[in-house]
């Protein structure tokens, strides 16, 4: 399938209604379609990988284009420079996402783009550096802890920043680091402390919001259980 042939269908399926509402979740409405995560999902199984067709997909600047581009490169593939091109073109905090948990955390790139990212200035681009770290917590299973705990300072670090889209990472990035295993949950609850001692509203935010979800009975009985 040609990357023409595959926008032309894209701007067949436009509704309008559906990208005012992505708009009022803070989602770059420009140059977006409206198009669901299902259907491009859906796509992307059709398609399959193909790693030149990715390229000129993104190429095309179209939002769901970049997030369907995302699902069809191969990380194996993916180089330096366009790792740091395609997250130099975020725009939307759900292209970033997407193309972090799709596609980046899967390459032999993901930790330490994680880390120089998360040191960046970029709105999108530090976000990027948060929610790799949290998109390697979930699926990097077989992971050494000690890979999580050095991403505890950075995201201290990070608490800092008052921008919404970055400070939404860095909340992610601290939970779902603490949801691994039992060891990790004491970190990152114990870095949620110091978090909520800093005086910058942004981090008080982070750590209470943190320490609702790492400490409940939910969590709690889960790593309990996993470790049983």
């Amino acid at each position: 399938m040609r990357a023409d042939e595959i926008l032309q269908r894209m701007k067949s399926m436009s509704n309008p209604e559906a990208v005012a509402g992505m708009a009022r979740f803070g989602i770059n409405p420009k140059g977006t379609y409206g198009i669901s995560l299902p259907t491009l999902r859906g796509m992307a199984k059709e398609i399959g990988k193909d790693h030149k067709l990715a390229q000129r997909l993104w190429s095309s600047g179209i939002h769901e284009a970049r997030i369907l581009a995302g699902m069809i490169a191969e990380p194996a593939k993916l180089t330096e420079d366009q790792i740091e091109r395609w997250a130099a073109d975020f725009d939307s905090w759900d292209v970033c996402d997407q193309c972090c948990s799709n596609l980046f955390d899967k390459s032999s790139l993901a930790y330490r783009k994680a880390v120089e990212w998360s040191r960046r200035e970029e709105e999108f681009v530090k976000r990027a550096g948060f929610a790799l770290m949290a998109a390697l917590a979930v699926h990097d299973r077989e992971a050494d802890d000690s890979r999580f705990e050095r991403f505890l300072p950075l995201i201290k670090r990070g608490s800092w920043d008052e921008r919404n889209f970055v400070k939404k990472a860095v909340n992610w990035a601290l939970r779902q680091i603490g949801k691994r295993d039992l060891q990790l949950n004491g970190l990152a609850i114990k870095t949620a402390k110091e978090i909520q001692k800093m005086d910058s509203k942004s981090a008080r935010w982070i750590a209470s919001d943190a320490l609702r979800e790492l400490t409940s009975k939910n969590v709690q009985g889960k790593l309990r259980a996993r470790r049983g």
